[in-house]
């Protein structure tokens, strides 16, 4: 009977062991699909802070998390059903899904540039009462792009991986990158406030730092807002660059590729970064030149719906005015 009870504590510290070694694996599987989305990770968590400019201090945090619970359902009740499906039955649509997210955070970026452009002469409309439920909308649709390129990302690095496994490791991404990205978000937004704090400690050193944060955040606040508005540029155009390369269009990526190999060749122990930054221009280059073509259709879409609606708004309100003279003609007749 000892026998057969020492053979099941060997059997129970095999298991053991195996089970350590099994969440070993999958916390390294975790860490490398996640390390291979660093750069959305970044866009993302440059992006967010312009959503929460203009709130009042203690509105900045509970937007933030509104946002955050949002990028949660994005990832575990859209994008990953979807990418699990489709990886399995459909992987050939998981590019072209990816392309109209792209498409569509060129079109977000390019028509940021163009209301900054279009309505430079309005500086006074930032003070204007933020709509925090379109606010928080907007953030997330945006987040469910980012986070759909997060994913399709990560999970192109376990493709090789059984069906669970792939789950596990997804589940896993989601949730460290929304913690990490929206800690990240918190804590920006949320430095003036630390910088007050430090501001009104005795000591000269602590309180000079506290002052020179609380100025310098709004100018971190707006490079952030330019940051993310390139970002969504950069992003979305490498999407469609790389997309299209998948599909059998090799030109335009190829063209970008050859500029970054001899930009690379050319600036010697620095190739890595100004390849990588030319690279990222092109990007950025494409989609502002595809976003800049959606919003001009938009534009003209909509323009012309509003259009066809004025002559008959026009009549209405021409009647109107016909109208109202009438009740003032008859004091003039009895005087």
């Amino acid at each position: 009977m000892s026998a057969g009870l020492a053979a099941l504590l060997d059997d129970i510290a095999v298991l053991a062991r195996a089970a350590a070694a099994s969440v070993d694996d999958v916390g390294a599987a975790a860490a490398k699909a996640g390390a291979k989305a660093a750069g959305v990770v970044i866009d993302d968590a440059a992006v967010t802070p312009q959503y929460v400019r203009g709130l009042a201090a203690e509105r900045e945090i509970p937007i933030v998390k509104r946002i955050a619970v949002g990028s949660l359902r994005n990832k575990f009740l859209i994008i990953l059903p979807v990418i699990m499906v489709l990886s399995q039955f459909l992987p050939v649509l998981l590019t072209p899904l990816l392309m109209i997210g792209g498409a569509y955070l060129c079109y977000e970026g390019a028509e940021k540039i163009w209301e900054r452009i279009a309505h430079a002469d309005h500086a006074d409309d930032g003070q204007e009462r933020v709509d925090e439920k379109t606010l928080v909308a907007g953030a997330i649709r945006t987040d469910l792009i980012l986070s759909a390129e997060i994913m399709v990302i990560s999970l192109n690095s376990v493709a090789s991986e059984t069906f669970w496994y792939r789950l596990i490791i997804l589940s896993i991404v989601a949730v460290l990158m929304t913690v990490l990205v929206y800690g990240a978000v918190g804590l920006i937004v949320k430095m003036d406030d630390v910088g007050l704090r430090l501001a009104e400690k005795p000591g000269k050193g602590v309180a000079k730092f506290g002052r020179g944060l609380v100025k310098a955040m709004p100018k971190v606040l707006t490079a952030l807002s330019v940051i993310g508005t390139a970002a969504m540029l950069w992003v979305g155009g490498h999407i469609l660059l790389v997309g299209a390369d998948d599909l059998g269009w090799h030109g335009p990526y190829s063209v970008v590729h050859h500029m970054e190999e001899a930009v690379h060749d050319a600036t010697g122990p620095l190739g890595a970064v100004f390849g990588w930054f030319t690279n990222t221009l092109a990007s950025a280059v494409v989609g502002l030149f595809i976003g800049a073509l959606i919003v001009a259709f938009m534009a003209v879409t909509f323009h012309r719906k509003s259009h066809s609606k004025t002559p008959a708004e026009g009549a209405e309100g021409s009647a109107e005015v016909s109208a109202e003279p009438e009740p003032s003609a008859e004091p003039e007749q009895t005087k």
